[in-house]
């Protein structure tokens, strides 16, 4: 069984990006090498970081930050866990800014948890991106964005190419001169050729995105 470490050679994949393909090659020389993402390197909790991705979803960093912070003085834990989670019923959640959804999300990531359906990092380390994907997508809450980013910024897996967002879609756009955003399965057959290292791939076409976003504002005029 094949043991997936966090992170991968970006010089390598650097390398083969540019034999591969000569229109996101001169992207990639415009822009320079991109580093490897410091979260590959920081201790991850899986778990946790599945409830705390709940907490986030739909909400601004400062705003998601200072309800997390509340559920953790409630839980007296700066884990996420069943176990911590066990701490507070789910009228304290509220009263920390917890909505409804979210708390059933948490209460089912953790159920989960207890029954041994949350992967450890051990156990993922072990698993194909596609399995991680299969194993955490049916928690409430978790969608394969979610996931996808997961595998991308935490893990380090090389070969995750996530069709459906609106950024990478828009940098494949314009890698391709296209006179829209391509359809996910148009940009999954594209992104073919990026293979053994579809994720650096990703990390250009957002850079590359927010390139041509930059581009297109106008530059406001000096008051005279």
């Amino acid at each position: 069984m094949p043991w997936h470490c966090r992170g991968f050679d970006v010089q390598a994949a650097y390398d083969h990006l540019a034999r591969r393909d000569r229109r996101l090659a001169a992207w990639m020389k415009r822009l320079g090498p991109l580093p490897a993402p410091p979260g590959w390197r920081r201790p991850f909790d899986p778990a946790d970081a599945l409830a705390r991705a709940i907490l986030f979803q739909q909400l601004s960093g400062k705003a998601a930050a200072t309800i997390v912070g509340r559920v953790e003085a409630a839980i007296g834990s700066d884990r996420l866990h069943a176990d911590t989670l066990a701490r507070i019923d789910d009228a304290a959640l509220r009263a920390c800014g917890v909505s409804g959804n979210k708390a059933l999300a948490l209460r089912d990531l953790a159920r989960r948890e207890a029954a041994g359906e949350i992967p450890n990092l051990r156990q993922m380390a072990r698993m194909h991106h596609d399995d991680i994907v299969a194993a955490l997508v049916p928690v409430r809450g978790i969608g394969r964005w979610t996931v996808e980013m997961m595998l991308m910024f935490r893990l380090g897996r090389p070969d995750v190419l996530p069709v459906d967002d609106l950024g990478i879609r828009k940098g494949a756009q314009r890698v391709d001169r296209l006179a829209a955003m391509p359809a996910p399965r148009e940009l999954a057959a594209r992104g073919e050729r990026w293979g053994p290292y579809r994720t650096y791939a990703g990390l250009y076409l957002w850079r590359i995105a927010d390139a041509a976003a930059a581009a297109s504002t106008p530059t406001p005029r000096s008051q005279e």
